[in-house]
């Protein structure tokens, strides 16, 4: 790879290419932005560490061009068991029912360096993108105009990228993060397990579900993953030493006690500690953090790296608005303002089902088997794990606003030219007006309308059934499930302001409602007229 251009300005620098980074810099890219990345080592890591991904991820995924790729790299998480100290089944979790709300199987299996190669190439053949590899940050500085990072090659050899903005996607260890001096608030979970992935030569050898062996002798999980790979997550127990857990011959030891492995190879293992932790500030000016850098979280609901990707989808289109003038700098405030109460919320509901499945009291562990068979028995036990994940409660929705942080739903379409798609593929990464009928669209005023054509804000009605078409600056589409207009209709609404991220920032039942949400985002948003040059 050259070196950067002298004197020359990114749109944005990225520390950090795994999977976190990589989808910002598609992100960023897709958008038109020029983009700066620098990673530590020279090539990917070629054993699976993340293994599950939900429908939002595959959203954002979907977004960047890879929905093909994806639809041929994924399995479907077909739900867990947990099973108590009797063997006996004490909580489920069931793959949610179609139709699905997101366009996606809400819950799925992946071979992480699959996605990461694929994330890469689509990269390496964007003209707006640097990647210098082999290269570690060594400092960086910010004035009120850029960003000047100083990063290392393995030979020595120093160089500088200056950017408008840097965001930090550089892990646990995050280096830009040590270097603003921001702290890691400790949520109180801190646990020693192994992971151990293998491969099967006879895949229906075992069920295509997830087990959860909350066992206080040996805590474990279980999870098939895509084609013929089978994951085992093993607890230490108290006084065992990590590093001689890890040795080939105790791998082996401790996987057989949850399987005959007559049929497993071993892949690879690693004893990790699970922790969960939540960076004290997520910003300093014109240098951000997200993933691994910020926050950490156990894995017992596979929300480790879909947290990641949701700080990837959320910050990239508020830089895009900020760095070409639709939005004051402050709206990168709400990146924060909105991930971070998500994050937390979720690092809360994987502790509760790390200390289900990790009690090591005997008497305890009975004592929550009975406790939990009752609730399954009675119905009051939640079984669907994407209800696990919050909506947005604050940042940039409207309040009160009738849907608003919710996600918005991703009905299939048949698409102008005839072909039957997802939603999402027709659409720009703008915001958008949605509506049930063309009617509707007509309650716009003409301040609104002028208003949405500077914001670049696209118009979509999606009926149940007519003719699709795109004229006059509106699409419209028939959806094939009735998925759309079931939810509009649910919540008495007839047209909802999408942001581009796909959360909805306000409903509305009438044409004043709608005018004023309209009114309230572009005050929100402090839109300039011209792009921002510092």
């Amino acid at each position: 790879m050259s070196m950067p251009v002298a004197n020359s300005l990114y749109d944005a620098a990225i520390v950090g290419l795994g999977p976190v980074g990589a989808i910002f810099a598609n992100l960023l890219a897709k958008a038109g932005l020029s983009v700066a990345v620098v990673e530590r080592v020279a090539e990917i890591y070629d054993k699976p560490r993340a293994i599950t991904l939900d429908h939002e991820a595959l959203r954002v995924l979907q977004a960047i061009g890879l929905g093909d790729f994806m639809e041929q790299a994924i399995a479907p998480h077909n739900g867990s068991h947990y099973l108590g100290v009797d063997g006996e089944i004490i909580k489920i979790f069931d793959p949610m029912p179609p139709p699905f709300p997101l366009g996606w199987i809400p819950n799925v299996t992946f071979v992480q360096p699959e996605l990461e190669q694929a994330l890469r190439d689509q990269l390496a053949d964007d003209p707006h993108v640097d990647i210098f590899l082999a290269a570690a940050g060594v400092s960086l500085q910010q004035d009120d105009g850029a960003v000047t990072l100083t990063a290392r090659r393995e030979s020595g050899a120093e160089f500088v990228i200056r950017a408008r903005y840097l965001v930090g996607c550089d892990g646990a260890n995050s280096f830009v993060r040590k270097r603003l001096g921001i702290g890691l608030d400790d949520l109180a979970f801190d646990e020693c397990w192994m992971v151990v992935d293998t491969l099967t030569s006879d895949p229906a050898k075992r069920p295509a579900k997830s087990f959860q062996y909350c066992w206080p002798s040996r805590p474990g999980t279980f999870v098939p993953g895509p084609r013929n790979l089978r994951r085992w997550e093993i607890k230490l127990l108290p006084g065992e030493d990590p590093e001689a857990a890890g040795a080939p011959d105790n791998v082996v030891r401790l996987l057989k006690g949850f399987t005959d492995i007559s049929d497993l190879t071993i892949w690879r293992s690693a004893v990790y500690r699970f922790h969960a932790l939540l960076g004290q500030r997520w910003r300093d000016r014109r240098v951000l953090l997200m993933g691994d850098a910020v926050h950490q979280t156990p894995p017992f609901l596979g929300q480790g790296l879909c947290a990641g990707i949701r700080d990837a989808v959320n910050l990239a289109w508020k830089l895009r608005l900020v760095l070409r003038g639709d939005a004051d700098a402050a709206l990168l405030d709400s990146y924060e303002i909105e991930r971070k109460p998500h994050v937390r919320a979720v690092v809360a509901s994987a502790k509760e089902f790390g200390k289900i499945i990790g009690e090591l009291d005997p008497l305890a562990a009975a004592e929550r088997d009975l406790r939990l068979r009752a609730e399954l028995k009675a119905g009051k036990a939640e079984t669907i794990r994407q209800k696990f994940i919050p909506d947005l409660e604050s940042g940039l929705i409207a309040p009160g606003a009738e849907l608003a942080g919710r996600l918005f739903v991703q009905p299939h379409v048949r698409a102008p030219d005839g072909r039957m798609c997802r939603l999402d593929d027709l659409l720009k990464p703008e915001f958008a007006i949605v509506t049930l009928a063309a009617q509707q669209m007509a309650w716009l005023s003409e301040t609104s309308r002028a208003g949405w054509q500077r914001l670049s804000g696209e118009r979509v009605v999606i009926t149940a059934s007519g003719e699709s078409c795109d004229a006059n600056g509106i699409l419209s589409v028939v959806e094939r499930d009735r998925l759309f207009a079931d939810w509009m209709r649910q919540h008495g609404v007839a047209a909802a302001i999408v942001r581009p991220d796909r959360y909805v920032f306000g409903a509305a039942r009438s044409a004043e409602q709608l005018n004023m949400l309209v009114e309230r985002l572009i005050g929100a948003l402090g839109a300039r007229k011209s792009p921002v040059i510092s």
